[in-house]
């Protein structure tokens, strides 16, 4: 393991022993890069010490943005490009409510997803790192990057071993 990003993997059988394994490996100092479960584990992301997520702020923007949109367009389209008269209505009408809520949703549906894309590192160009095959079937995985902690190898394996890992492993990507 020379060159490339250096990783030890622990493998768990049981979530209840993956949650408290990683608390106590995070008690420890040793900075987990990732932990890969076949399904939801709840309470892993609080366990891991993650913040609170932005996304909702991020929908909200691109739902504003897509109404926005949605009435300016209408409302240049309706009184300055092409004026017309539909039923003796003015023409800020209530036929703007249909074509301003898709727009709505399908704004925030497309920023959504172009904003997972970015902030999982998801690019169409990008090699996946699969830490083990079996983490999509039955087995909960735990990735710690070697270079991120300043503990040797020899003893981020104990930890894991002493915290319910049924197996440990080093993995190596070339970047």
């Amino acid at each position: 393991m020379d060159s490339g990003k250096n990783f030890l993997v622990g493998i768990y059988e049981d979530e209840d022993v993956l949650i408290s394994a990683v608390k106590k490996i995070r008690a420890n100092g040793v900075k987990i890069h990732e932990v890969f479960t076949p399904y939801p584990v709840h309470g892993l992301d609080e366990a891991l010490g993650y913040k609170r997520t932005r996304l909702p702020i991020a929908a909200f923007m691109f739902g504003f943005l897509g109404t926005a949109l949605a009435l300016l367009i209408q409302s240049y389209m309706m009184a300055t490009d092409w004026p017309m008269i539909i039923g003796g209505k003015n023409y800020a009408s209530v036929t703007y409510v249909p074509v301003t809520f898709e727009l709505t949703v399908l704004l925030s549906a497309l920023g959504m997803v172009g904003t997972f894309l970015v902030v999982s590192n998801m690019k169409p160009w990008g090699k996946a790192r699969i830490f083990d095959e079996r983490s999509t079937d039955n087995k909960h995985v735990m990735a710690i990057d070697l270079d991120e902690n300043k503990a040797s190898t020899e003893v981020i394996t104990n930890i894991l071993n002493e915290n319910g890992a049924s197996e440990v492993k080093p993995k190596q990507f070339d970047d």
